[in-house]
């Protein structure tokens, strides 16, 4: 019992969430509470008092209300919640009156074909024919908001779309793309969240904002935001890599988000296509690591800056903690009567060939038995796993089974063959850079027109 509450203290030491719930709306931070409290990595009352708290920054009073019964374990409610639910149906039907006309003509596909792209032809069209002006526009607006702020994601989504093709107010037009591409990260539609998360980006990197600062915040909102989307969509581990490493966002992390490299840093490990950007990782984490680190940037510290296989072997093992009790990291999947952790698995086999591959380099015979400890793998399982390897034809070495040893081939690399490795990270940074010089270029001319 000692030791579980002792290894309970240590991940909640590792526990990211109240850093990455400053950069998020707090809708978004109930699914990682939700995450905490089944893991039951704090007590439950405290991550109960955590929900009423942010429950008091939004419109779901019946929600309120059932956290407080839970946490106070009784059947009766303050009577300011009580009053709050009032005033939230009172002005939802007002809402609902104010903008039953423009609702009337946006539900009518009929009467949306008569819009066209020039939103200032619009505006006349509405106000001549249908008395529609600026101000319930605007009330459309604040009726998604109110939607949005009651928990009604989908109904939110819609109407922020439809009013972003009316809004001629491009600050406006800014808050409601974020509440969109909210709602969709919480309805989980990932393909959308991510076409959101794309057009959101485009505007950040085209925009005027009054500050360089205010920049760098809509950038860092932006990256703890795409989180939900990237460990979720099927080709999400490449878009944190190209997001991320994209200079203009690896500086914000570098200034005022470093914990993002936790993610960042479990992307490359599971990417194995992304290999080539382990180097720029390891040096991007070394200078932040007097700012931030966790056993999974401390793994890779450990084996490719000071090849440390005992201690790369030992934070190996908090690495599993790490991503089972992360809300992003430890998604698990029942399949029949097993519930699996698939990013945990997958981070595991690779992290275990950086293992390998690093002392193979350093070794030319390999004790199997010694190996077996630091892949943390029994002598069997490590015996399997480098047969495995060999046969696959990813390994060029043969194993002595009398002796118990692993011999490995001398292979001297092609010098053409480094070249052309080399030009790879080239063409990639080259493609980055002529992409973040032609995107705002392109924004920037549309928003002319």
């Amino acid at each position: 019992m000692a030791e579980e509450q002792e290894l309970r203290e240590a991940m909640a030491r590792h526990d990211l969430t109240a850093r990455m719930a400053g950069h998020m709306d707090c809708h978004l931070v109930f699914p990682l509470l939700e995450f905490l409290q089944e893991r039951e990595l704090y007590a439950n009352k405290e991550i109960l008092d955590a929900k009423l708290r942010l429950l008091r920054g939004t419109n779901m009073v019946d929600y309120a209300m059932d956290i407080h019964k839970s946490l106070h374990d009784t059947d009766d409610v303050p009577d300011d919640m009580v009053r709050r639910r009032t005033e939230v149906v009172s002005r939802l039907r007002a809402l609902d009156e104010a903008t039953a006309p423009i609702v009337s003509f946006l539900q009518n596909p009929q009467l949306v074909q008569e819009l066209r792209p020039d939103k200032q032809y619009n505006l006349h069209m509405l106000q001549e024919r249908f008395q529609i002006g600026p101000e319930q526009i605007e009330t459309l607006y604040q009726y998604a908001k109110f939607q949005f702020d009651c928990g009604n994601y989908s109904d939110a989504a819609v109407y922020l779309y439809q009013y972003r093709a009316l809004c001629t107010n491009s600050e406006r037009s800014l808050s409601a793309l974020w509440g969109k591409l909210a709602a969709e990260i919480l309805m989980q539609n990932w393909d959308v969240a991510l076409e959101e998360l794309n057009r959101l980006k485009e505007i950040i990197d085209s925009k005027n904002f009054s500050s360089p600062l205010n920049q760098l915040q809509n950038r860092i909102w932006l990256m703890h935001w795409s989180i939900f989307i990237f460990f979720n969509h099927e080709n999400g581990r490449n878009g944190i890599i190209d997001l991320f490493f994209q200079d203009r966002y690896l500086n914000a992390i570098q200034t005022n988000a470093p914990h993002l490299l936790r993610y960042l840093a479990t992307a490359v490990v599971v990417n194995k296509r992304r290999r080539n950007m382990l180097k720029e990782l390891i040096k991007v984490i070394q200078q932040e690591q007097h700012s931030y680190k966790d056993p999974i940037t401390e793994f890779l510290e450990c084996l490719y800056v000071n090849y440390d296989f005992d201690g790369a072997q030992q934070k190996l093992i908090e690495c599993e903690q790490v991503i089972l009790n992360d809300p992003f990291l430890g998604k698990r999947i029942e399949e029949g009567n097993f519930i699996t952790v698939p990013l945990r698995d997958e981070f595991l086999e690779n992290a275990r060939l950086f293992i390998f591959e690093t002392y193979c380099r350093i070794h030319r015979c390999i004790d199997i038995g010694m190996l077996s400890q630091k892949l943390n793998m029994s002598y069997d399982e490590a015996e399997l796993w480098i047969m495995n390897l060999v046969r696959n034809s990813k390994l060029d070495a043969k194993i002595d089974s009398v002796s118990g040893t692993l011999i490995m081939t001398t292979n001297h690399v092609n010098i053409h063959e480094q070249f052309i490795e080399s030009l790879k990270n080239l063409n990639m940074r080259t493609f980055m850079l002529a992409k973040n010089i032609v995107e705002p270029a392109q924004a920037a001319q549309q928003a002319t027109r």
